[in-house]
């Protein structure tokens, strides 16, 4: 007699007696990481909607577009100022909000903008405890939380000395990046860091975004290396982040997004019908 037909009446005894918990299906609310790039003007706008729809702790600044015009820019469309904003908001309103974005913003447009989230390793206790408590929803589905396997995309980072932002954009579409958004920042403080990796960062630099698909990631990171990577004039630091959910992307992604939401909106109706 195998083992699982022994332990069988033994469950059965301890599930009737409520010693085996069945596995749970959610989990507290956790932060997630919201960027969203869309044209000039509709900064406002983003922070309306998710204010409307749940809670964000939001800071916005400039950029702008490199995409060709011909092309659908996976962060914007053209040579175009941008605004760029970073949110931190609650896992479990998620699905929500970016359904919210993609319909306020009409973000199924090419040009319109895009959305993504990012998923978060760590945060201040104290605004993980505030994003939680104001959101509408406390707790997250765990089957709603998604895998490393189920990403599609990664956003790449560039952050190289001003001036060289051209050259990585030209190095990253040859490894079949389609475009990218730039930002103006500034190196500090980084003198111990520099003692160990050998190099001096000036305090004007440019940081790069490009989203792209997970199997294009290694490539355009290989070829920013080559063209503006440490080892280059442009002393250039590369990595990527995964990437949750987006919108804006494609026409492709947004008609499968509005299927899989209608059809989990089907099946929520379905359960609270039965």
């Amino acid at each position: 007699m195998s083992e699982n037909n022994i332990l069988k009446p033994v469950k059965k005894v301890a599930a009737a007696m409520h010693i085996l918990k069945p596995p749970p299906t959610n989990r507290p609310s956790r932060p997630k990481f919201l960027v969203s790039v869309v044209t000039r003007g509709n900064g406002r706008k983003v922070k309306e909607i998710l204010n409307e729809l749940s809670v964000a702790l939001s800071i916005s600044f400039t950029g702008y577009g490199t995409a060709y015009s011909a092309l659908l820019d996976y962060l914007g469309i053209g040579q175009t100022e941008k605004i760029i904003i970073f949110s931190i908001i609650p896992e479990a309103d998620e699905e929500r909000i970016m359904k919210g974005l993609r319909v306020q913003m009409s973000l199924y447009l090419a040009g319109k903008g895009i959305c993504f989230t990012v998923p978060l390793a760590g945060i201040s206790q104290k605004v993980a405890d505030g994003i939680a408590e104001a959101s509408v929803n406390k707790t997250q589905e765990l089957k709603k939380v998604m895998s490393s396997e189920e990403r599609k995309y990664n956003l790449v980072i560039a952050a190289m000395r001003a001036g060289n932002v051209d050259a990585a954009m030209e190095a990253a579409r040859a490894a079949g990046a389609s475009g990218g958004t730039v930002i103006r920042a500034r190196a500090t403080e980084n003198q111990k860091a520099e003692q160990f990796i050998g190099i001096t960062l000036l305090e004007e630099e440019e940081m790069l975004l490009i989203l792209t698909k997970k199997e294009r990631t290694q490539a355009i990171m290989d070829a920013l290396s080559d063209g503006v990577g440490l080892k280059t004039p442009a002393c250039g630091v590369i990595y990527a982040l995964p990437v949750d959910r987006t919108a804006g992307i494609s026409a492709a992604d947004e008609e499968t997004a509005e299927k899989e939401e209608n059809s989990k909106d089907n099946a929520k109706k379905d359960e609270d019908d039965g």
